[in-house]
């Protein structure tokens, strides 16, 4: 029951994943959520006994599984990592191809060394009192682990520099990240305790590993959809204050063009009605050199000067707290392409 839900859960970032982020240059997180999501779904009972006896009836389907969700891991990792400039040396390291390459290497050696037997869905129950099987695993969760570790760092200082709703997909991901390492190191002593024979141990910790799993992935796949989400309600915010703020310029612009025409003369500004910036750029450069132009005699009052710079900061993506006409700079935005963890 916990594997359908997990599978559903990174089914459905899947589909937000490519819906919202399908004009996004790098597409490592989409790739993560695709791997991860068909490691997940192998783990699924109904379609892992299904899938394995096509590969042989040994198991290899969780081996397969495995590799699939450290895969996913890597570029989930690599993903968050290239959302922000705080790249230290460990961090690169940690999410680096060689590392995976050699992880996957061993968990593979490891995996021949076990005593598979034939198709089980219980694979840990059943054969992880063997050393081999407790190696295998733990190899597994120890680059799991040190992935989701390293996500958490990410996270948490892309959460301390946010601000706003940009905060809530770095929370996210960093309660997932914290709970995704919890769970690798409940995995890895319920390894332990089982190869070693602490069972009352390893039956002491098992119970929290579905929990863990849910709100690992729960977490995570919030955190990765809220992403474009916010990206996306901030652009239709953005432009919907770029609009009153060239509604409110609308009068004085008018009257900057009688005195100085402009280049919206030769080029109307309806041309430009699917660049609300530059339509407004436009209003504030014919505004401005109306002002400084000595040839013509053209003022305003304070009240359009504080508009005309609320405009100008508006364009530049900083925060400004005053100026929209007839309201106050809550729904003010960052910049519509600006980056959320990952």
């Amino acid at each position: 029951m916990i594997q359908t839900l997990v599978a559903t859960l990174m089914w459905a970032l899947v589909a937000s994943l490519l819906v919202f982020r399908r004009k996004r240059a790098d597409r490592s997180v989409t790739y993560a959520a695709i791997a991860i999501a068909i490691a997940m779904t192998l783990n699924v009972d109904a379609i892992y006994t299904a899938i394995d006896p096509l590969l042989g009836e040994t198991n290899i389907a969780t081996l397969v599984a495995d590799a699939l969700l450290m895969t996913g891991l890597f570029f989930l990792g690599r993903g968050v990592m290239h959302t922000g400039h705080y790249r230290p040396q460990l961090v690169r390291v940690a999410v680096s191809l060689p590392i995976l390459l050699v992880s996957l290497a061993a968990i593979t050696v490891a995996f021949f060394f076990i005593d598979h037997g034939e198709t089980t869905t219980r694979f840990m129950a059943d054969l992880g009192d063997q050393l081999a099987t407790a190696v295998y695993s733990i190899i597994n969760f120890v680059y799991c682990g040190v992935v989701i570790a390293t996500m958490m760092v990410l996270a948490t200082r892309q959460h301390r520099s946010s601000t706003g709703i940009q905060r809530l997909p770095a929370a996210l991901l960093t309660l997932g990240s914290a709970f995704g390492v919890a769970l690798c190191l409940a995995v890895i002593v319920m390894d332990i305790a089982h190869v070693t024979g602490q069972l009352d141990l390893m039956y002491a910790v098992q119970p929290a590993y579905g929990p863990l799993s849910l709100l690992t992935f729960g977490f995570l796949c919030a955190g990765f959809t809220a992403q474009p989400v916010v990206r996306l309600a901030q652009h239709h915010a953005r432009r919907r204050r770029t609009a009153a703020l060239a509604a409110g310029l609308e009068p004085v612009w008018e009257r900057a063009t009688r005195v100085r025409p402009g280049l919206s003369q030769a080029e109307p500004l309806a041309a430009q009605a699917d660049d609300p910036d530059g339509r407004l750029h436009r209003k504030i450069v014919e505004i401005r050199d109306a002002m400084i132009d000595g040839r013509v005699t053209f003022t305003i009052s304070d009240d359009e000067r504080a508009l005309l710079q609320a405009a100008e900061r508006h364009l530049l993506g900083e925060q400004d707290t005053e100026t929209e006409p007839g309201r106050g700079g809550d729904d003010d935005t960052a910049q519509a392409d600006e980056e959320c963890p990952a």
